[in-house]
């Protein structure tokens, strides 16, 4: 019998990328890292959440991490 090969998982995707229970791909949103002041204190409160994939998107996503 010949043995399966093991799929590397994209480290960085695995850094920025996590899985929800319903199989949709959850990310960080951008905008978040520096410059707080010059924003609204609403749109800094939206940016704290974390957000979707697009499903367009999705797919690339999820071949970069076959075991998540």
């Amino acid at each position: 019998m010949a043995k399966k090969i093991k799929v590397k998982t994209n480290r960085a995707a695995a850094k920025r990328f996590r899985l929800t229970g319903n199989g949709h791909v959850k990310r960080k949103k951008s905008g978040h890292s520096h410059g707080m002041g010059n924003k609204s204190r609403k749109r800094n409160n939206r940016l704290r959440k974390a957000g979707l994939v697009h499903a367009d998107r999705e797919r690339r996503v999820k071949m970069l991490l076959p075991y998540a």
